[in-house]
């Protein structure tokens, strides 16, 4: 069976001093926004996309560059890929998918690193667990320069 890949981002937005990351509820089960890649893109540009279409946040940042996590093979051989992104929006709308008649997404929530680790399921705690530690790289990182004196 050929493998599907579909594409998204661990979306994070700083609250006050803790990172959030953003998750979308269908039914019970919780994801990170993502979608299938089309034949006429990139996986970055199938999650910039669907990250726009599912949460209406267009403004996204990748302080991380491109580095990516993906999922081990899961229904019917999909695997999908998460890039780790920002954003400054806070507010999410969930629009109406054409295709469906309605929203794809029940609710979107932000949540801290120990919420998502309850809500999503096992085959994204890697996924969680590399964007963690991506973000308190990036902050030691930053402690460590606003340490140093300047130069």
């Amino acid at each position: 069976m050929a493998r599907t890949l579909s594409a998204g981002v661990v979306l994070v937005r700083r609250f006050e001093s803790s990172w959030r990351f953003l998750l979308l509820r269908v039914y019970r089960n919780w994801d990170f926004p993502k979608g299938r890649v089309e034949d006429n893109e990139t996986p970055m540009q199938a999650a910039r996309r669907e990250v726009a279409e599912e949460t209406g946040i267009e403004d996204l940042r990748f302080p991380w560059g491109e580095e990516y996590r993906e999922t081990a093979p899961y229904r019917r051989n999909k695997v999908a890929r998460y890039y780790l992104g920002e954003t400054r929006q806070e507010r999410i709308e969930l629009p109406v998918n054409p295709e469906l008649g309605r929203p794809e997404h029940h609710e979107g929530r932000w949540c801290t690193s120990s919420e998502a680790a309850d809500l999503l399921p096992e085959r994204l705690q890697p996924v969680l667990s590399w964007a963690v530690a991506n973000l308190k790289d990036d902050e030691a990182e930053n402690r460590t320069r606003s340490r140093s004196p300047s130069r």
